[in-house]
């Protein structure tokens, strides 16, 4: 179970989750209907697409709020769960522009730099009753089901911190996504081949934030802050346990990989602006707003037995969730059909 966390390279890690699934033909827990689970209503299962009381799944990994009782039924007792987790500085700054268009008690507030505006003032601008205003405020703390508007010194906050780490066996630190990969990969007996990845869902440009304006935003989303520092401390002693030497020689060996990968299928080496991508297939999508998601244009010369697998690791989420489900389906119904036969005969 993969707690998708919004804006924390989530996206990345879930195309490396749908690979692996699809290779080796596991049982996914897929939306019904669109790409999250009604989020942001806390998860129920019976959001989950075909659902039927007593099905088992393999993969969740879907934006959801979560609900852990509600997940837990979905999933085998060892069932290993495992989310990643940001920066609340670089995640505000990312979800204040990304979502920005989705905000309406964001387009009053005056200047050029919002951002900056907002943090001087917040409780000038914010509503916590607001239309889409969990966006503004520890939003990590509200994907794991939590209230996010609780004050420094709540002691709620620190019984969620207790919460995540009771359910879940590992908590990834985006800021160091190569590193998390590794420690993901020994914790599920994975395969180098299983990690490669490229970039999906990255913004074109990002605000350097000056560090009274990052000490601003971890100060208002304060939960968000504590639960960074407890689980960047626990992910730097797993590290410590996995073995620094170690460690950098995994991590330099991936590298070397997806740079080969990247010579392999994109063409320019590079992501680039949405209407820069000549397949309408391969375009990300965009929100509203100034916020424009780069995308990729796969190279017209890639070797044949690399060419399925450059798709699936270039293709944007919504797509490849669509793509998922149809296969699904076929599959299904390919079973329904053999089991119809052996039946008549």
């Amino acid at each position: 179970m993969f707690m998708k966390t919004h804006k924390t390279a989530s996206s990345t890690l879930m195309n490396i989750l749908l690979r692996f699934g699809e290779k080796h033909q596991l049982k996914f827990a897929l939306p019904d209907g669109r790409n999250d689970f009604s989020y942001p209503s806390s998860f129920f299962r019976t959001q989950v697409k075909s659902y039927q009381p007593g099905l088992c799944y393999n993969i969740v990994c879907n934006h959801m709020r979560f609900n852990a009782p509600e997940v837990k039924k979905l999933l085998p007792a060892d069932a290993f769960f495992f989310t990643i987790l940001r920066d609340p500085a670089e995640l505000f700054e990312s979800t204040f522009h990304y979502y920005k268009g989705y905000i309406p008690q964001t387009w009053r507030i005056p200047g050029e730099n919002q951002l900056k505006e907002f943090l001087a003032h917040p409780n000038r601008y914010f509503n916590p009753k607001g239309i889409n205003a969990f966006y503004l405020r520890n939003l990590q703390f509200f994907d794991f089901g939590f209230e996010n508007n609780l004050e420094a010194g709540d002691p709620r906050v620190q019984q969620g911190i207790e919460y995540v780490e009771k359910h879940f066996q590992l908590v990834l630190i985006s800021d160091y996504f190569d590193e998390s990969l590794i420690l993901l990969k020994d914790a599920l007996c994975w395969q180098m081949d299983d990690l490669l990845f490229f970039k999906l869902n990255a913004r074109n440009v990002t605000t350097l934030m000056s560090p009274e304006l990052k000490t601003q935003a971890r100060q208002w989303n304060d939960a968000d802050w504590q639960l960074y520092r407890h689980f960047n401390a626990t992910f730097w002693a797993r590290v410590e346990a996995y073995g620094w030497t170690r460690m950098e020689e995994h991590v330099r060996e991936l590298r070397r990989r997806n740079a080969e990968m990247e010579a392999i299928c994109i063409d320019g080496r590079g992501a680039v602006e949405a209407k820069d991508i000549t397949d309408r297939h391969m375009k990300p999508w965009q929100p509203i707003g100034k916020a424009s998601i780069l995308g990729y244009n796969l190279r017209t010369d890639i070797d044949q037995q690399y060419q399925e697998l450059c798709r699936k690791m270039l293709t944007p989420e919504i797509q490849y969730l669509t793509n998922l489900g149809v296969n699904l389906w076929i599959t299904r119904l390919w079973g329904w059909f053999k089991d119809s036969i052996v039946q008549f005969v």
